[in-house]
């Protein structure tokens, strides 16, 4: 079987895969909480130069494992951290030798039962916000780039996960809430006081998850157990569209948990162009995955030596951006090309900076593997291709609101039309 995993947080306890790096929407900045032996301390990366490079940052006394970091736009990290039931906030920098450090305040949560952690960085990167999950209700913060401190911005009945951006704006955000023994995504808009709007209704007692969305193509990367209960499948589908999702079979991995987790940017109104990279784990270890909805395969490669596993970006390009961290090479970046049809991805081995002349990486392989070497295991080329999927009569409808388009519910369409055989 297949697993398809949600949107990963620090705050995760079901065994999500965690992502080994936190990068800004612009692919400028990256943190990461690393160590030196047994002391944990942020680190930021600069990943737009020539080469990238890190500076870490470390403060009076080390960091406890679950503190939580997030690069801003301006080259700042925002950290969280826990301590006597409050969550304290401040902005990290460099300062010649030291660091330097910006108190934001704190949000105190009284029911210990209450769960919080960051959401994906804002797509301007000058703001940042936090979820805090209570027994019956999910708070949303926005705790760095308010006038005075951490803010209360909406309160939303039920209990909630994820967090997925839908424009550019940082306005509309998506959320998956649980309600009546059922996981469906929602809508929460900023700018109206937390204003929520279904998003995904795929089935009425399925599980429907958003993992992913692309503002530019409107592309949506979506779990759900719809076309196979209680089984987690992955699919696709179009932000404002009235057609079906779909659930290739490409993207059904035997013993594997696939988790999406970055989409190609800039393919205005060509969503099934866009190209998607897939962290794979499986049980001869992990690696990568590269998928397009009108490609209909997973073009499998080894991850770098030392990748922050589920950690990267696309450029307008098709060029995947892979940070890695070794004893050799403790700041470095490889880049994979995504495949024309029909052809094969190219890795150029990365860049590295605040390192040696090597690269643990060439081609985008680990040490001893080359990319042809993986099938849909793990082992071998890219996975069959699927059979053409069904094509669909429903128009697409106008955008609501010209400015903020709000996102129509998907899933409207037979269940039977759901499923990709």
């Amino acid at each position: 079987m297949t697993a398809c995993a949600i949107e990963p947080t620090a705050a995760d306890e079901d065994g999500t895969p965690q992502a080994g790096c936190v990068i800004t929407a612009d692919g400028a900045y990256a943190a990461r909480l690393t160590r030196d032996g047994d002391s944990w301390f942020p680190e930021r990366w600069t990943m737009d130069g020539l080469e990238p490079y890190a500076v870490p940052l470390p403060g009076n006394q080390p960091e406890e494992p679950g503190t939580e970091v997030q690069p801003m736009a301006d080259g700042r990290v925002l950290i969280r951290r826990f301590a006597d039931g409050r969550h304290n906030f401040s902005l990290l920098y460099p300062t010649g030798p030291g660091t330097g450090e910006l108190l934001l305040g704190a949000v105190e949560c009284p029911d210990e039962g209450t769960r919080l952690w960051l959401l994906p960085p804002a797509p301007d990167g000058e703001k940042a916000y936090a979820l805090a999950v209570g027994r019956r209700t999910t708070a949303v913060w926005l705790v760095a780039g308010g006038a005075f401190g951490p803010e209360h911005l909406a309160e939303i009945p039920g209990r909630c996960s994820g967090g997925v951006w839908l424009d550019r704006a940082g306005r509309m955000l998506a959320l998956d809430r649980e309600v009546g023994g059922c996981t469906k995504a929602i809508v929460v808009d900023l700018a109206r006081g937390g204003e929520v709007s279904p998003l995904l209704q795929i089935a009425a007692g399925s599980d429907d998850r958003l993992l992913l969305a692309d503002p530019d193509s409107g592309l949506l990367l979506i779990s759900s157990d719809a076309p196979s209960p209680g089984q987690e499948r992955l699919g696709w589908g179009v932000m404002g569209s009235t057609l079906p999702v779909r659930f290739p079979e490409s993207l059904r991995l035997p013993e594997c948990t696939v988790t999406p987790f970055a989409i190609q940017p800039g393919q205005v109104l060509m969503p099934e162009s866009c190209a998607v990279a897939l962290r794979i784990d499986g049980p001869l270890g992990s690696w990568v995955g590269m998928w397009r909805p009108d490609g209909r395969q997973v073009h499998h490669l080894a991850a770098p030596v030392g990748w922050l596993a589920g950690s990267g970006l696309w450029t307008r390009d098709r060029v995947l951006r892979l940070p890695y961290a070794t004893d050799e090479v403790p700041c470095g970046v490889a880049e994979l090309t995504m495949p024309a049809a029909g052809g094969r991805a190219i890795g150029n081995g990365g860049t590295a900076g605040d390192a040696g002349p090597g690269d643990p990486d060439r081609g985008g392989t680990a040490a001893g593997r080359t990319p042809d070497a993986a099938s849909d295991s793990g082992t071998g080329g890219p996975s069959e291709p699927d059979p053409p999927e069904p094509a669909a009569d429903d128009a697409e409808p106008e955008p609501v609101e010209p400015v903020v388009p709000r996102p129509v519910p998907l899933g409207k369409a037979p269940l039977a039309r759901l499923v990709t055989n």
